[in-house]
């Protein structure tokens, strides 16, 4: 086995509920079918890079309980690693859950927040880096985030250039602390609702726009759902690829976390950044045409 892939940041269990329309006040909805999902955008990540072939690991918060059983035996029957920093006991309190209300494909979701906390930079020193080749970072506590990655950095001066780990964080929420992280990944994702929140009205612009908050020869990554995805790099060339739609949207729940598996996926197999995108794309898409993440791959 190689090197591994580690992604940090949320595990969460989604009950998923599908029905034929959105609940209504005051009235009974009889639920298509209901099931239990490990859900979370470093978890889902995770499950896809697993299903690509890619030995990958699980980094984040995770207390005791039965919810919890379920999560790290889901992890264990796809071969996901979790390290023990990642999830001993926080507490009494289960894991975080979402509830997900699925209707023609699109979600209506309402996550229930235990306030467990994040990884700390103290947890991650922890970590043994020789594992790694990839490390990727869902902002989440961004303070201690990007602790955490000046302890890689300091741990790449010490490596030849083919063997340094890639730094890569996905800034979906539109808190402002998260931004500091704009300049602390070689490869930064920035979501669409986080551009909107700029008054951005497309990637390119997007791009444009923020790429001066990311480090010397960074990526800035911005997927835009049915436009497809785009990409600038330090020569200032936008790349771009089409989105790939199923014929029938089935479940878009975890579309955005599978086409940053992907892109990641392809990169570190040694694929241009063209190649990526159109991977992340093509495989982001084939997700969107399946209930859960099994069986598109």
């Amino acid at each position: 086995m190689g090197k591994k892939i580690l992604c940090v940041g949320l595990v969460c269990l989604d009950i998923i509920s599908v029905v034929d329309k959105y609940p209504e006040e005051d009235t009974d909805t009889r639920c298509l079918s209901q099931r239990w999902q490990r859900g979370g955008n470093a978890s889902n990540s995770c499950t896809i890079l697993a299903q690509l072939g890619a030995p990958c690991a699980f980094m984040g918060s995770l207390a005791t309980g039965h919810m919890a059983n379920f999560i790290i035996d889901d992890f264990q029957k796809r071969g996901i690693e979790v390290s023990h920093v990642a999830w001993q006991s926080r507490g009494d309190t289960p894991c975080s859950c979402c509830t997900v209300n699925i209707v023609n494909g699109s979600r209506t979701i309402t996550l229930y927040d235990t306030n467990l906390p994040d990884v700390t930079a103290q947890d991650f020193q922890k970590v043994d880096l020789s594992q790694y080749k990839w490390i990727h970072w869902e902002g989440r506590n961004a303070a201690e985030q990007v602790k955490m990655i000046q302890i890689v950095e300091e741990y790449n001066q010490t490596l030849q250039a083919d063997q340094k780990i890639t730094i890569s964080v996905e800034i979906e929420k539109t808190r402002e602390d998260l931004h500091q992280l704009f300049a602390h990944g070689d490869i930064v994702f920035v979501s669409k609702d986080l551009a909107q929140h700029f008054g951005f009205d497309s990637a390119p612009e997007t791009l444009k726009g923020l790429y001066s908050r990311v480090r010397n020869g960074a990526y800035l990554i911005c997927a835009w759902a049915e436009k497809g995805a785009d990409a600038m790099g330090p020569d200032g060339v936008v790349i771009h690829s089409d989105a790939f739609p199923p014929d029938t949207i089935v479940d878009t729940l975890g579309a955005g976390d599978t086409f940053n598996a992907s892109v990641i996926y392809a990169l570190s197999t040694g694929k241009t950044m063209q190649e990526a995108l159109t991977f992340g794309c093509q495989i982001a898409g084939r997700k969107c045409g399946v209930q859960g993440f099994d069986g598109f791959i």
